[in-house]
């Protein structure tokens, strides 16, 4: 049995003709990264092209969603758009259909103010209906000596008359209402044409008229 010399430490084997100082580069050296490894380089190099392709389809992911967001703004901007429309019309239909029961009441009430009957409180109560119904938008016309118009003229009584140069509503018989630009009732009215001949007739004093004027007083 061999017994070991107290600080005695092993050597590692040094080749014959080395010295021992030439045992730690190897040493070194069979600690060192082996040749295959990738270069740092390399692998920040991967990592940043994976980073840029999220961060592509993020951009993408985004641009979709705020294009769906713009088109349900749109779409809600329209459909407000629509209701705001429908009710108008509503409310007008609803007005139009009220005001329409109101006109044989406001027919009596301007027979009634034609013969002198509109007076004492039945007046006063006249004039709110018609401040009332004034104040929902209707508005009556029709005048005697206007033009006859057909789109707001309802022609009840024809007749010829030789002082009138057109067609001309000489009598109105029942006005007519409109609502804005919405005619809810033509004036019913009396018409009267020019008297057949009085144009040519009219037209051809005219021309004598002007022929003296021209010729001028002969001279003595």
């Amino acid at each position: 049995m061999t017994e070991e010399t107290p600080g005695f430490e092993e050597k590692p084997d040094v080749p014959s003709g080395a010295t021992p100082d030439d045992a730690e580069p190897q040493a070194a050296a069979s600690s060192s990264p082996g040749e295959g490894a990738a270069p740092a380089g390399d692998a920040s190099s991967a990592q940043i092209a994976g980073l840029t392709a999220q961060l592509d389809q993020v951009r993408k992911a985004l641009e979709e969603r705020t294009a769906d967001l713009q088109r349900l703004q749109a779409e809600f901007q329209n459909y407000r758009r629509r209701v705001e429309r429908d009710r108008i019309t509503v409310k007008e239909i609803a007005v139009a259909n009220l005001l329409t029961e109101l006109m044989p009441t406001l027919d009596d009430i301007g027979r009634a103010r034609e013969h002198g009957e509109l007076v004492g409180g039945f007046k006063s109560v006249a004039e709110s209906l018609e401040t009332v119904a004034a104040k929902m938008g209707l508005q009556q016309f029709g005048k005697e000596g206007e033009p006859f118009d057909p789109t707001i003229h309802e022609a009840l009584m024809h007749s010829y008359a030789p002082d009138v140069t057109e067609t001309t509503c000489v009598a109105i018989l029942q006005p007519g209402y409109r609502i804005g630009e919405r005619t809810i009732r033509p004036a019913r009215v009396a018409v009267a044409e020019p008297q057949p001949g009085a144009q040519a007739v009219k037209a051809e004093d005219e021309s004598e008229a002007g022929d003296e004027k021209d010729n001028g007083p002969e001279e003595g």
